[in-house]
């Protein structure tokens, strides 16, 4: 069985910075793309960004971009999402996906539908 484990939210004021980490396990996983999704209180869960198994190509929405960086290590089974300058817009629930992509290591993905295994989630809360 699968498991996909956040970690890392927390609460921190405007302009701070926090890292979440997600880690899988429970099977052995050859080449997976990982991504970060979050979901404000009354909204759809949307993408934050996404990288590919081989780490080289990344994707972030534009509310994030130039603010959180996403990095992997694949000896850990493990993605990162570095945030810094968070607003009070980025307070949502954060979530991790990983779907597995066999040949196509350079690829990332950002839809839902595209992701086969998630975390539950954890809370960022950014204070004003």
């Amino acid at each position: 069985q699968v498991q996909v484990v956040e970690s890392g939210g927390g609460l921190v004021q405007a302009g701070g910075s926090l890292r979440v980490s997600c880690a899988a396990s429970g099977r052995t996983f050859r080449n997976v793309a990982m991504g970060w999704f979050r979901q404000g209180p009354g909204k759809e869960r949307e993408v934050v960004a996404a990288i590919g198994w081989s780490g080289t190509r990344t994707y972030y929405a534009d509310s994030v971009k130039g603010r959180f960086t996403i990095s992997r290590d694949n000896a850990k089974s493990t993605v990162y999402l570095q945030m810094n300058n968070l607003k009070p817009e980025d307070t949502a629930v954060y979530y991790c996906a990983l779907r597995d992509v066999g040949s196509s290591i350079f690829y990332y993905y950002t839809r839902r539908d595209e992701y086969d295994y998630w975390g539950q989630g954890t809370q960022v809360t950014v204070s004003s």
